[in-house]
């Protein structure tokens, strides 16, 4: 690539996306000296809010099309949430670099005032499975959108009492608050997070990877590598109720077999914990 020729991004068009993107651009410009153009896609899951992610298959949904934009040479690179990421890439495309981990947490969001939640919307069911215990006879739904419109939805129309969203998301918008709503920020012991949550995912043509590898940050790897592992090991996707989170030389780990657990690493390899965390499940 010429170095007066712009590296193409490519990226989905919510406002969260394109916050992440211009992450990643302003990193490319910082670290390779390269500049940037954005590749605004439309994928499915944008296009098709009415559809659930649980019954429709939520990952694929919202990263075909990106792939697609490397494949056929329309983009250089493809910016994703990490945790939305299947473990399988399509043939001649690679995950190059995981950008430094923000906050890997999920939020509680409850309408402000409320004293009994009747209904919660999350179409995950790793944080319905986890909150059951603290709402049993609350009704779960799903609400899609854009984070400012779910936040929204929550506060100003009531569609539902309440809902989860990534601290990363939230703190990446710059939202530390939002009039009619109450935050609560769930510990990683009480609520584990998604492979990968937290992180930027930079998706390349598998003849790119070392030249954008540059962009990752080695820990951030290392955990996020580990936690996709775990997921793959556990023949997990959008509709299996899996977290895990690697933190401070522990495995923060959810499975509706095992509850939640916590696993010192104690310097056994990625295999070991992997084989431990199978075994458990069965």
């Amino acid at each position: 690539m010429n170095i007066n020729t712009p590296v193409r991004l490519a990226t989905r068009k919510s406002p969260l996306a394109i916050c992440q993107s211009e992450i990643v651009a302003n990193l490319i410009r910082s670290k390779m000296g390269l500049e940037v153009e954005l590749l605004r896609v439309s994928t499915t899951g944008d296009q098709r809010l009415e559809w659930s992610l649980q019954k429709k298959g939520g990952k694929g949904l919202f990263t075909k099309e990106l792939e697609q934009a490397l494949l056929d040479g329309r983009a250089d690179l493809a910016v994703h949430s990490a945790k939305d990421m299947p473990t399988e890439n399509p043939d001649g495309l690679v995950l190059s670099a995981f950008l430094k981990r923000e906050d890997p947490r999920d939020v509680l969001v409850i309408r402000s005032g409320m004293c009994t939640i009747e209904k919660i919307a999350s179409g995950s069911p790793r944080r319905t499975s986890q909150l059951k215990a603290r709402f049993p006879s609350a009704q779960w739904m799903e609400l899609r959108g854009n984070v400012e419109s779910r936040l929204r939805k929550i506060a100003e129309n009531h569609e539902a009492d309440g809902t989860i969203l990534a601290a990363a998301g939230l703190n990446r918008l710059q939202i530390k608050e939002f009039e009619g709503v109450d935050f609560e920020v769930l510990p990683v012991d009480q609520m584990v997070p998604a492979p990968g949550q937290g992180a930027i995912a930079i998706q390349t043509r598998l003849v790119d990877r070392e030249k954008f590898s540059v962009l990752g940050d080695p820990p951030t790897e290392a955990a996020v590598g580990l936690e996709r592992k775990i997921l793959d090991g556990l023949g997990g996707g959008c509709q299996v109720a899996i977290g895990a989170h690697v933190q401070e030389g522990k495995v923060y780990f959810y499975h509706q077999a095992t509850g939640i657990i916590k696993i010192e690493m104690n310097g056994k390899t990625d295999e070991e914990l992997v084989r431990d965390l199978v075994e458990r499940t069965k």
